[in-house]
């Protein structure tokens, strides 16, 4: 519990009990250790050794937190502050692990009520073993990964439960060059860091380094604008990170803003950050047709994502916008690779093509599109979910940059958004369905053999392809979920398998 940053002087020593914001005497805090003071049990730097084997044992730390990509869980129930003082110490090992030169970590965090003392504690744990914290303040995901690879330092992490309910909160972790960390490449060892008792502290503690990245930021993602003209836009931040980050790249473009909702409150009043759910975005659809807007588009809660509608509120598919942006993209630089999520319609396959580039399908999730970006050299890459990756960017996902192209698209074209999409929707898809399953590795199994006499693929869950329909029934990365999106070459094939499959799923009569 010893700090050396909270000495004044040998006579004057003070310490802090973690998650505490105030300091204590020397001997307050020997007095807590020798009644067992429950802070104690997870306290790195100990002024008396202590035996906690008989009945104060730790608290059970939930491996449910720890998820396929992040670190996720209620507040304060699941995640609390011992616990991201204890991550913060786990992860600040990992990397010294994986990189004995590792020194500077990057720390942003969202506008959640609980980021603030989340992301506290996370950095005294990460500056208690050892690493130096470039702490961010208030930011949106995408410039956590913008501070890793455009400064170089040698990772970092956001404090941030994306799009889930305001009761959430947890970490999104990534490596130098904003390289995403894992269940597979980090993750797990980082969970298994922060079972142990005492992650052991560093030689010396690091420090605290403030850094104000937005003028840095603002330059980088507007370098992706071509040409804008003016264009009226209503933009839906459902009071998340957006509210901050827009006004401050948009200031100084042709672009008329009409806000909704960009007011920080980690309350989310107003509705849930997820613009995939359709209730979410009913605000922006009805003040784009009575505002007469170009275009409308909604963030999600850390603004990494985000959904678009055209002029008369109709949304439009998170792969038909992959589509047009392919189609943009290879317009400069034909040839390029391109990847999708297995889940696109078959649309985007085609206007990669068409547009003289190389289609490449990839399993759903940012660490493994970002993986194959890197590995394919791929100058772009798109997901059903909202997310869109950029090589030029770190081959990190921004929805700041996929809004800033889309606006380049628009001002280029001359015409209503909805004339562009229009050539692109010639499918018709059920867009994901979620399902409760109890055995979903076996449900999955079963409906791989009802359809045995398709194109079946295992890249992701099971995918089976028809001449005139094809599905994918993949578990969720994220929550305890069976998916399914389905897409036919009319609405009645469409709409007959969708039927098929939920009768299956559901274990209907067929």
């Amino acid at each position: 519990m010893r700090k050396e940053h909270l000495v004044k002087n040998a006579e004057d020593r003070q310490h802090r009990c973690p998650g505490e914001s105030y300091t204590i005497s020397d001997s307050v805090c020997k007095g807590r250790q020798r009644v067992n003071y429950p802070k104690c049990n997870v306290c790195l730097d100990k002024v008396e050794p202590m035996d906690f084997s008989q009945s104060h044992a730790e608290p059970k730390l939930s491996q449910d937190i720890f998820k396929s990509y992040d670190i996720r869980g209620k507040y304060p129930s699941e995640i609390d502050d011992l616990t991201a003082r204890k991550i913060g110490a786990s992860i600040a090992q990992f990397f010294k692990e994986e990189n004995a030169h590792a020194k500077n970590i990057v720390v942003g965090r969202d506008m959640r009520l609980s980021s603030k003392t989340l992301a506290n504690a996370l950095i005294e744990g990460l500056c208690t073993a050892g690493l130096n914290v470039i702490n961010i303040g208030v930011v949106s995901t995408e410039m956590t990964y913008f501070a890793v690879g455009y400064y170089k330092n040698d990772g970092g992490v956001m404090v941030t439960a994306s799009h889930n309910p305001a009761e959430y909160n947890g970490f999104k972790i990534c490596r130098e060059q904003a390289i995403p960390i894992s269940l597979e490449t980090g993750l797990a060892r980082i969970a298994k860091l922060t079972k142990q008792y005492h992650p052991p502290r560093g030689e010396q503690v690091g420090k605290v380094i403030l850094s104000d990245i937005f003028k840095d930021y603002k330059k980088h993602v507007l370098s992706f604008a071509g040409n804008l003209r003016h264009l009226r836009v209503v933009i839906d931040a459902g009071n998340g990170m957006a509210g901050k980050t827009v006004p401050i790249v948009c200031e100084g473009i042709p672009i008329e803003i009409i806000p909704l909702y960009f007011e920080l409150d980690g309350n989310f009043p107003n509705h849930d950050p997820n613009p995939l759910k359709a209730e979410n975005i009913l605000d922006l659809q009805n003040k784009v047709r009575e505002t007469k807007a170009h275009m409308g588009v909604a963030f999600d809660g850390d603004a990494d994502r985000c959904m678009f509608v055209d002029e008369m509120g109709r949304t439009i598919g998170c792969d038909i916008i992959t589509a047009l942006i392919a189609r943009h993209l290879l317009e400069r630089e034909k040839g390029a690779t391109i990847l999708y999520d297995l889940r696109s319609s078959w649309v985007v396959p085609a206007e990669i093509k068409a547009g003289g580039g190389i289609p490449q399908r990839e399993r759903v999730g940012h660490a493994y599109m970002k993986a194959a970006l890197r590995g394919k050299k791929a100058v772009f890459g798109g997901e059903l979910s909202g997310h869109y990756y950029f090589r030029d960017n770190y081959y990190a996902d921004s929805g700041m940059i996929a809004f800033l192209t889309v606006l380049d698209i628009l001002s280029a074209k001359r015409v209503p958004f909805s004339n562009i999409v229009a050539p692109l929707k010639r499918y018709y898809s059920t867009g994901e369905i979620n399902f409760e399953v109890e055995d979903k590795d076996a449900k999955i199994e079963e409906i791989a053999k009802k359809f045995s006499n398709g194109k079946v693929d295992r890249l992701d869950g099971v995918t089976v392809e028809y001449n005139d329909w094809w599905f994918n029934v993949r578990k969720s990365n994220t929550e305890p979920l069976l998916r399914l999106n389905l897409e036919g070459k009319t609405q009645e094939i469409m709409e007959k398998g969708r039927k098929l499959l939920i009768n299956i799923i559901q274990d209907k009569s067929q």
